[in-house]
């Protein structure tokens, strides 16, 4: 079963073509990476692919729903069935690592404080950290541990499908390595659906 079709993507800036018929699928449980270097679209091609930037031509269907021709109601209840890891994390400094792990709860369910608060430490257990972790200020974490509150983060709702952008980038490669195993192991235990661009 496909969650992800990309069908004929074409990207254009001005005279450049970005992308010129850009078509893949990617099947529940798997994890791909796009791989290419720096400048070449690999962002931008996620961002189409998950309603931020729309394509000059071709067709995104993700988990059932066409991304661009489908009203914005449809698009708005398909932002919460999918985990967004922004490069660098894009976490919010003014919170706690618990707050930040907590923003897609608060805004995407009716769950009381009393239920967050322990699924927001088993998030942060899930990713190997300490619960503890929590009541930390992203300023406080390492680089390596900033990835990994932010996959807790793409992990809160247990979405259907994981979009990872750079998500090992200025990481050593020890570092990196570590969440590259951590990310197969969790879709090996759990069964995830990961696309990835590096």
């Amino acid at each position: 079963e496909a969650v992800l079709e990309v069908q004929d993507i074409v990207t254009r800036f001005g005279a450049d073509v970005v992308h010129d018929g850009v078509s893949f699928a990617i099947r529940r449980g798997e994890v791909v990476a796009l791989i290419g270097g720096s400048g070449t679209g690999k962002s931008v091609l996620l961002k189409e692919m998950i309603g931020l930037l729309r394509p000059t031509a071709g067709r995104v269907q993700l988990l059932g729903i066409d991304v661009w021709n489908s009203g914005e109601e449809a698009v708005n209840s398909l932002r919460r069935r999918f985990g967004m890891l922004f490069q660098d994390g894009a976490l919010f400094s003014s919170l706690t690592v618990g707050e930040n792990i907590a923003v897609p709860l608060r805004e995407h369910t009716d769950l009381p404080d009393a239920l967050i608060a322990p699924l927001v430490g088993f998030k942060l257990s899930l990713v190997g950290l300490s619960p503890d972790t929590g009541r930390k200020t992203p300023a406080e974490l390492s680089g390596g541990m900033r990835k990994r509150v932010a996959l807790a983060r793409a992990l809160a709702l247990e979405p259907e499908i994981r979009f990872l952008d750079e998500p090992t980038s200025g990481l050593d490669p020890i570092g990196a390595r570590a969440f590259d195993s951590l990310v197969r192991a969790l879709c090996d235990s759990l069964g995830l659906t990961v696309f990835m661009v590096t």
